[in-house]
């Protein structure tokens, strides 16, 4: 089944603790400090890979996290980074936030970006000796890494894609004029579901071409399988729109299709279109079909059964969806392929937890106790250890 849209937690990694070591050599009795600083956490990075096709990959994926990054250990030695979680999507994916709110949108292949960064690692002690304090008896703990719901909505990167009523033939028409193998069947709402299909060209060209889930009145608004489905075609150079030439009042079924690409927007009112006739073979003369509209580019009639008009189609396709040059993409405003997503503020901390000989410090300003007991939690402390807060010193239970 193609799934086009998923939600996943994603979680980076914590930032590794600082080392609490001496140093300690048969003929160094009383060395210093010599904790390592904590390794960095893992990132939580999405990447647009052309190999994939739809989001099926991760429908069973409710959660991700990264690695923690090492602890620090004796001989100023720090831990390493945590490894980093990589999503892969196929291009064309947009990643949403929880409130809805686009964070990137993965137009090119091989773009990517940090949805979440790990924590920093926690500072060993050697990183607190001072002239007048030589004994740090203390360590940081590393700093959770960012958390964040997302939303992956693949919208598919083609050249062109078919759009019609449903049972207009559009499954049977991306058959015979590419490689693609969709359900062809006599009743509506065969496809369910995006099919894409490769059409060879001229001079070792190629072209995409995807075919829709046909659409019915109210589509826009949720009615059918349009809803669902017209976001596929936001991305098309062109589209296809077919009409069977074999039921009655042809500009009135055009003007049903035409009015749902309209109320969905997203400019998809304004693209060119090619207009097929098809199912020629079925009717013993075709019906007029008089239509002023500059986005109409050109009618062909087809038959799926015969090959008429198949020819004549493929090569408007490749006349109207030329090869863009790299300077016309730089100029749409391409995505860098690198982005980086913070979802919440990088303001220093309030409060830091610190490692000691008997079990932990907080420092800075206590937070409320909900939140100091997650964040205790998260650490790993254990039954029975001692919380300095402030003057105060508790025993976790």
């Amino acid at each position: 089944m193609f799934h086009d849209r998923v939600q996943i937690h994603a979680e980076a990694g914590r930032g590794g603790d600082g080392g609490l070591s001496f140093r300690r050599e048969k003929f160094v009795p009383k060395g210093g400090p010599d904790g390592g600083d904590g390794g960095r956490g893992g990132d939580v990075v999405v990447s647009a890979d052309p190999a994939l096709r739809d989001l099926s990959e991760y429908r069973r994926v409710k959660h991700l996290r990264a690695r923690r990054g090492g602890n620090g250990r004796g001989s100023k030695k720090h831990g390493a980074d945590g490894e980093s979680v990589e999503i892969r999507v196929p291009v064309g994916t947009q990643v949403l936030d929880a409130e809805g709110g686009l964070v990137a949108d993965l137009t090119s292949p091989g773009s990517r970006f940090v949805a979440a960064r790990g924590g920093l690692g926690g500072r060993g002690n050697a990183r607190f000796a001072t002239p007048t304090r030589q004994t740090p008896r203390f360590a940081e703990t590393g700093l959770p890494g960012d958390e964040i719901d997302l939303v992956l909505h693949l919208k598919l990167v083609v050249d062109a894609a078919l759009a019609g009523l449903p049972n207009a033939g559009k499954s049977s028409l991306l058959r015979r004029i590419s490689n693609a193998k969709p359900k062809v069947a006599d009743y509506p709402f065969t496809t369910i579901e995006p099919v894409l299909g490769v059409v060879d060209g001229p001079e070792a060209r190629q072209l995409t071409v995807a075919d829709v889930p046909g659409l019915i009145e109210g589509a826009a608004e949720g009615a059918g399988l349009g809803h669902q489905f017209l976001a596929h075609l936001e991305r098309a150079r062109l589209l296809v729109h077919v009409l069977d030439v074999s039921e009655p009042d042809l500009e009135e079924r055009f003007h049903t299709v035409d009015r749902e690409l309209s109320a969905y927007g997203a400019g998809l009112d304004e693209r060119p279109q090619i207009v097929v006739l098809n199912k020629s073979d079925l009717v013993d003369e075709l019906p007029a079909f008089e239509l002023t509209d500059d986005r109409v580019v050109r009618i062909v009639p087809t038959s799926c059964a015969t090959g008429e008009g198949i020819d004549q189609l493929r090569r408007a396709l490749f006349e109207l969806c030329p090869v863009e040059s790299p300077e016309t993409i730089a100029e749409e405003g391409a995505l860098p392929e690198f982005l980086d997503y913070r979802p919440r503020s990088r303001r220093g901390p309030r409060f830091r937890i610190l490692r000691t000989d008997g079990g932990y410090r907080v420092v800075g300003t206590p937070p409320p106790r909900e939140e100091l007991e997650e964040a205790l939690r998260k650490i790993g402390v254990k039954r029975g250890a001692e919380v300095e807060v402030g003057e105060e010193t508790l025993e976790w239970q």
